[in-house]
Formats: structure tokens, C-alpha cells, sequence
């Protein structure tokens, strides 16, 4: 069963059918992670309530969590305004980040100076 038209209708998609995901952990806020999803990966998301992304690297679907035991059990899933970006709320288990980081955002602050 393909995503519902009604939700596909309303993505708008890069020239290689993708829409980010920005993944957030569901109680805190903290951002996790940034990933891609299409139709398909945003449906089993949706249906399983496992965090299902397209890997651009491999060419393949991957659920977060399915080698690495770092499971991500899906809240909530919201479309911004544009429906050009997914938000999923989860209840991240274990290291969001394949560098074994709590998110992917950990490693490299960079500096801020003001103007």
C-alpha cells in the first residue's frame, strides 16, 4: 500500500524524490539527527512507527536501529509549513549518530562571533 495521496500531495521534493527528516528526541527537544526520506520510507515510518530512512550512500532503505540495536521509536511525525521538511519526535534508544554520538550534532561546535 503506497503513502496516503493526500500527504504525498503535499511533499515537495528534491530533484532525487527526497525530503529531509530532522529527527528530534520526543521529551527534551534535542535535535538527533538530519536524514532522507521518499514516499515510501515516510509510509513505513508512518505504518511501523520505526524510524525507516533512505540512504543515499547505499541506494537503500535502512531502519534506524535494525543493525545497531539504537532503535528509534517514532512519536510523532509533522510536515512543515512549505512541506518541504518532516519532523519526527522519537524516543531515541542508544546513540543516534553511526559515530556512536548521542546525536549528530555532538563532534564539531563551531564558534559563533557576533556582529
Amino acid at each position: 500500500m503506497p503513502l496516503d495521496p493526500a500527504i504525498a500531495a503535499r511533499l515537495k521534493r528534491t530533484a532525487d524524490g527526497l525530503v529531509p527528516a530532522v529527527v528530534q528526541q520526543h521529551d527534551t527537544g534535542e535535535v538527533l539527527m538530519l536524514a532522507w526520506m521518499d514516499d515510501e520510507a515516510l509510509h513505513r515510518t508512518l505504518t511501523t512507527g520505526r524510524a525507516t530512512y533512505w540512504s543515499r550512500s547505499r541506494g537503500s532503505y535502512w531502519v534506524k536501529g535494525e543493525t545497531s540495536g539504537n532503535v528509534q521509536h517514532v512519536r510523532s511525525v509533522a510536515l512543515d509549513c512549505d512541506g518541504d521538511t518532516i519532523l519526527l519526535r522519537v524516543d531515541q534508544v542508544g546513540a543516534a549518530c553511526h559515530t556512536g554520538d548521542r546525536t549528530c550534532f555532538d563532534a564539531d561546535r563551531l564558534a559563533v562571533t557576533p556582529a
